[in-house]
């Protein structure tokens, strides 16, 4: 029952991680089948963004007609972009109350401001939550206490309609879940059943015992692509210290990844005894560490937590999730296809720590555009793309 239950795998680091198309440099189309072979990305470098360009032409139900005259085929596409926003206080606290939406504005690639459409906060909207346990490395101490602490969020923190997967990194990549419904139960047994081999190696103190086969890097950047499919609000919450011992992919191919991927990567460290009787975190931001860097550039934040903490810090991070801000603006007028940034502004907020997560959205075929029988979506007049260009990418 147990193995029917978990379709527990292990994972060497052999392949690529990394979807081709990501890179790939494209113009309109105008079927669904090449929305997923040719992509272009939309980078962020200030915000986290990536949105994924590609053409779609929807033909609605034909009208019945006159036999002497022709049958009219009405042509849509989709405008609207949502982009899931993270809005913190200076220090990375959360907000007192919440932001009106006529303060947030939106400006891509340095171009002319634009007030956004619409904006609300996140809520009970369903999310797509992959969990990577990293008991490789010093925040091993905080396994013991996951199982109880994961499956205690839920039906309050994470509900049904809320979908999870999980993962262990000890000696290889462990999955336990697999996009399961929030459940209490299946929660305890998943995160059990994930960690059982680095339990039992940790009791009989064989801890070396086994040689690592994937490292954090690629680990994250596997996770990644097994969740580009999935349905809701894409987030990664990775309980790890944050440090890679050989991957062969870096953070910062993991964060393209992401950004094109629609994932949000939250990340949880255990704050060191040193830190803890000096009474402060050593857990600062900065772009000088990866892992904060790539929590942060798709849309996140490291948590820190404590061995007795665990429970908190995890209705921490659902809550800072939920009280994302969801922010919908109309496609820009002259948007190409490609890597471009985008920044989300908040009017009177210049304190604010505010990190945008990525999207994939289509572009229109410009003969479908020009059309006569197509119908623009959305709001008439649409934010301009700027002209700046995108900063050669860190390693």
């Amino acid at each position: 029952m147990l193995r029917e239950e978990f379709q527990i795998r292990a994972v060497t680091g052999t392949g690529e991680f990394r979807h081709t198309s990501l890179m790939a440099s494209i113009g309109g189309c105008g079927a669904v089948s090449r929305l997923f072979q040719m992509r272009g990305t939309w980078l962020c470098a200030a915000a986290g963004l990536a949105i994924v360009l590609s053409g779609i032409a929807l033909p609605a139900q034909d009208a019945q007609g006159p036999p002497d005259f022709p049958i009219p085929t009405l042509h849509v596409y989709t405008n609207l972009l949502q982009v899931p926003t993270l809005v913190l206080g200076p220090n990375r606290e959360p907000l007192g109350k919440p932001i009106a939406e006529s303060r947030f504005s939106i400006s891509i690639d340095d171009g002319p401001l634009f007030r956004a459409t619409h904006v609300r906060q996140q809520g009970d909207d369903p999310i797509s939550l992959s969990i990577v346990l990293d008991a490789s490395g010093d925040s091993e101490s905080l396994m013991p206490k996951m199982a109880d602490a994961i499956a205690n969020l839920a039906p309050l923190w994470l509900h049904p309609k809320d979908h999870v997967s999980i993962y262990v990194l000890d000696c290889s990549l462990i999955r336990s879940l697999n996009d399961v419904a929030a459940d209490q139960k299946k929660l305890k047994l998943g995160v059990d059943a994930a960690l059982q081999p680095w339990a039992t190696r940790k009791q009989t103190k064989h801890m070396k015992s086994c040689k690592q086969s994937i490292h954090l890097w690629d680990s994250l950047g596997y996770v990644t692509l097994e969740m580009e499919n999935l349905p809701g609000r894409r987030v990664m919450l990775v309980v790890s210290d944050g440090h890679d011992q050989g991957s062969k992919h870096t953070w910062n191919a993991v964060r393209s990844a992401a950004q094109g991927d629609g994932v949000a990567i939250f990340g949880m460290s255990e704050v060191p005894g040193y830190a803890r009787d000096a009474g402060h975190s050593v857990l600062t931001s900065g772009l000088e560490d990866p892992f904060h860097s790539l929590c942060e550039l798709t849309g996140g934040i490291v948590t820190p937590a404590t061995t007795m903490s665990v429970m908190e810090s995890l209705k921490t991070f659902t809550k800072t999730v939920r009280e994302r801000y969801i922010v919908e603006f109309p496609r820009p007028s002259n948007a190409t296809s490609g890597e471009h940034g985008m920044e989300v502004k908040i009017a009177k907020g210049w304190a604010y720590f505010v990190r945008s997560a990525g999207i994939s959205v289509p572009l229109p075929d410009p003969k479908v555009v020009a059309d006569p029988t197509t119908v623009s979506s959305g709001p008439k007049e649409a934010p301009e793309q700027g002209k700046r260009q995108i900063l050669p990418k860190p390693q």
